[in-house]
């Protein structure tokens, strides 16, 4: 038979489905409402809608590797409240989420909602992602993923805080055993530690070195606007190689240097010699949960304030 809008509509009033998974519903159940709501509350799908536009800022990074260690994924799988992302059944779904990420041979975040999910065949990512919600009863957002596959060498991964910060690290070396192993973790947790923009300084555009020597320049005459050219100039190229050691990984000063002065590139190299390995830090990957959202601020007692003038009236 055939699904009208008012059927569509009215089951969506009643779930708070979408109304794609409205539509979906009544058309396997032949227009049967009660079947429908049925239909939609064992797919996880009823009330998902309504939740939908709650801020889910809180969560976790997660990472999963391969047992060789040649591909790992990192995913960031938010929620709204820090509680319900410290509960097993949230911890269990990102993991379930990373899981598929690292099987799945997707790049973009629409192709990989509409897979087919790993632990339920007869659902999609995305009616997967939608059954968490309603069974959490809070917003639950994929909100991205990144997979790296390294061929010769492996991919060192490190979660910080349980899950606060997530980090890849590609490392190509023609030797794998514990102490490279280690050296992997170590240069992961640097980049927890320190957030590095780019992994050696050959990556940064030079438009963007160009803009910082303007605005280092305008600082400099600033301070000193009675110095020449010359002192100028070695003030910007002072300040200019220290942000390069700040934003590049492989300069910056390694976190465990015993001399406070070591390199995570010298740190790799001594590394590789002792174990007569070649080793190159090929690329990373860090996700920093709620990196860039803005986290909506609750006034309760504006809340209760308006609450109680609108009863007033």
């Amino acid at each position: 038979m055939a699904i009208t809008a008012a059927q569509v509509k009215e089951l969506r009033e009643v779930t708070g489905a979408g109304m794609m998974d409205c539509k979906k519903a009544l058309n396997e159940t032949n227009g049967d409402m009660d079947a429908a709501i049925d239909f939609l509350r064992e797919k996880g799908l009823a009330g998902a809608a309504k939740k939908a536009g709650r801020i889910a800022v809180e969560g976790l990074s997660l990472t999963k590797a391969t047992d060789d260690g040649k591909k790992a994924v990192v995913v960031e799988v938010n929620i709204e409240t820090d509680f319900a992302a410290n509960t097993d059944k949230f911890k269990d779904y990102v993991g379930a989420v990373a899981d598929q990420a690292l099987s799945s041979s997707n790049t973009e975040m629409e192709a990989f909602l509409e897979e087919k999910w790993n632990k339920d065949s007869s659902l999609t990512v995305e009616e997967a992602r939608k059954q968490a919600v309603s069974d959490i009863s809070e917003n639950i957002g994929i909100r991205r993923f990144q997979r790296i596959e390294e061929p010769n060498g492996f991919i060192a991964t490190y979660i910080h805080a349980g899950g606060k910060i997530g980090v890849l690290v590609d490392v190509e070396t023609d030797v794998v055993n514990d102490a490279i192993k280690e050296m992997g973790k170590n240069v992961a947790m640097q980049v927890a530690a320190l957030y590095p923009k780019y992994t050696r300084s050959s990556e940064i555009d030079q438009s963007y070195i160009d803009r910082e020597k303007e605005i280092f320049l305008a600082e400099a005459k600033n301070e000193k606007p009675d110095a020449n050219e010359k002192i100028w100039n070695g003030i910007v190229m002072g300040r200019v190689n220290k942000e390069m050691k700040e934003i590049c990984l492989l300069d910056q000063i390694y976190v465990k240097a015993e001399d406070g002065k070591q390199s995570v590139q010298k740190y790799v190299d001594e590394v590789a010699k002792a174990n007569n390995a070649k080793i190159n830090i090929k690329s990373f990957v860090r996700f920093q949960t709620g990196e860039g959202m803005e986290k909506k601020e609750e006034d309760y007692a504006a809340e209760v304030a308006a609450a109680a003038a609108a009863v007033q009236k």
